[in-house]
């Protein structure tokens, strides 16, 4: 009898790799709009750059009949490839197999791309589609999930890690996601939640459908857990690439540059009147980002949820930034616990990864009320105040219109480390509103004065001159500078030039104690 060719040998073990699920699971995976794992590779890497690692490990486990099922893969596709140019380490859930269960084997090819990424300084991207822990293996799958945990706690603020929920991510599944930098969802056909439609009747007598419960418009709008959402798979990975684009490879690494063909002295004319000369009116900020950036390109995370403040990825002369703003058309701008929680992650993301940090300050003040103060304002505010205070990153601050109040301690003010700090001609910096300073100063003018309304509006216009002038805290130190709008993108592009090479640290620490 001939001996086998070890190469046919091999060539067959790839081949059975390679091979889907049971057509009735990938025609069932179709159905619902989504795409197979392998599929989901293909887009989310450059072509051509997958090297796949562990294709031929298989469950160890016999009971409940899994001795007659032992697919190559174990339900998870592992490796490396890279996303324009630039290495990353990937895995990508297999539904068709086993519904994609986490066991022991799934597990540990997961951890070994993990470590492999931790060693090498590569972002890792995790794909989930699975129908959580393998009730077969017992408590194996739950110490896979730990683990997994640990290894995204130990390279956080080391590596980026994105996570992209294309299917279900249930129970214990969902820590993994909730440690990573960020989460992309596609909609219709991803949740996340940690306790199903059904034990959630049981408990609370509440109907809800998975959608409801935990899809990805849920965790765009109203968590906040997810970061951007897609409208299918292929949408979602593209998006995913996209957000690579800004992100750098490591702590060590710079910030991805690319050819600037948008003028670096470009000024903007349109900038000079897109504040409306009455303060009580609201702008988009997202017109003054547009018009300042490269070209335009705004790419922004959390678009949904906590509105009043604006977080997202730009570049200055082809140089990426991070860019939080107060957006003055919701709420006014106002700082609440939502928009607090949401710009302090963003802010300790962009100083984890070197991303120089631009603020456009528009803010009344913090959000007074009931609600407010009882869901704890005083420590999820301070969650913002600790990061932009902890930041050691390049870090300019442009001031609009408004500055009131602790907020603009908060929003990146030269007294927490703010490198270049400026103000438009038309900004207003005080300890509150001038209207409301009027009725406190000069109580008891109003009270006696034939007309209020009028005295009101004259002592405020008497503290706006002596108190929220910008040039008060110009004279002061408190900025560097006071700019007409159309001067911003060169002056910013010339801050972030000088600022390149700053060196800033904190006291040598285990870890500070953030407000959490």
């Amino acid at each position: 009898m001939a001996t086998p060719n070890p190469i046919d040998k091999l060539k067959e073990k790839r081949k059975l790799a390679l091979e889907p699920s049971a057509p009735k699971r990938v025609e069932a995976q179709r159905a619902k709009g989504k795409l197979l794992a392998r599929e989901r590779l293909e887009i989310l890497l450059d072509e051509g750059s997958f090297d796949e690692i562990d294709r031929f490990v298989t469950h160890r486990s016999s009971d409940f009949g899994l001795d007659k099922q032992r697919p190559l893969g174990d339900g998870v596709i592992t490796g490396s490839g890279t996303i324009e140019g630039r290495p990353v380490f990937v895995f990508s859930q297999d539904f068709t197999v086993f519904g994609g269960s986490l066991a022991e084997g799934h597990a540990r090819k997961i951890c070994k791309i993990m470590d492999l990424a931790l060693k090498t300084g590569a972002p890792v991207i995790g794909i989930n589609d699975s129908g959580g822990a393998r009730i077969q293996e017992g408590v194996v799958s739950l110490g896979g999930y730990a683990d997994i945990f640990l290894r995204n706690t130990l390279c956080s603020g080391v590596i980026p890690q994105l996570s992209v929920v294309l299917g279900p991510c249930a129970g214990g599944a969902v820590y993994s996601p909730a440690i990573t930098d960020f989460i992309l969802m596609a909609r219709g056909t991803s949740y996340m939640f940690v306790t199903g439609p059904n034990v959630v009747k049981t408990v609370t007598h509440e109907e809800i459908d998975f959608e409801g419960l935990g899809g990805a418009d849920v965790h765009a709008q109203k968590s906040g857990i997810a970061h951007v959402v897609g409208d299918n798979d292929a949408q979602t990975l593209l998006l995913t690439r996209k957000l690579m684009s800004f992100i750098p490879q490591n702590n060590l690494s710079e910030v991805p540059a690319r050819p600037c063909e948008d003028p670096v002295e470009r000024q903007d004319d349109q900038l000079d009147s897109i504040v409306p000369h009455d303060s009580q009116k609201p702008y988009d900020i997202r017109d003054v980002i547009s018009h300042i950036v490269d070209d335009g390109e705004f790419f922004e995370t959390q678009p949904d949820h906590a509105g009043n403040i604006v977080v997202g990825f730009a570049r200055l002369n082809g140089r990426g930034i991070g860019i939080v703003a107060n957006q003055p058309a919701v709420l006014a701008g106002v700082l609440d616990i939502a928009s607090s929680a949401k710009g302090a992650r963003f802010v300790r993301f962009c100083d984890a990864f070197n991303i120089p940090l631009v603020v456009f300050e528009d803010v009344p003040g913090f959000l007074p009320g009931v609600e407010q103060e009882h869901g704890g304002i005083i420590k999820h505010g301070a969650k913002l105040l600790y990061a932009f205070c902890e930041a050691t990153v390049p870090k300019v601050t442009v001031i609009t219109r408004k500055a009131y109040g602790g907020a603009y301690d908060v929003m990146n003010s030269k007294h927490v480390r703010g490198d270049y700090n400026v103000a438009w001609p038309g900004a207003e910096i005080a300890v509150m509103g001038p209207k409301g300073a009027a009725e406190i100063i000069f109580r008891q003018e109003i009270a006696e004065a034939e007309d209020s309304a009028a005295a009101t509006e004259k002592f405020a216009e008497e503290y706006r001159q002596k108190f929220a002038d910008p040039y008060i805290a110009a004279a002061f130190g408190f900025l560097d500078d006071v700019i007409e709008p159309h001067e911003t993108r060169p002056k910013l592009i010339r801050a972030l030039e000088l600022l390149r090479s700053k060196k800033d640290s904190n006291p040598p620490k285990k870890h500070g104690n953030i407000p959490l």
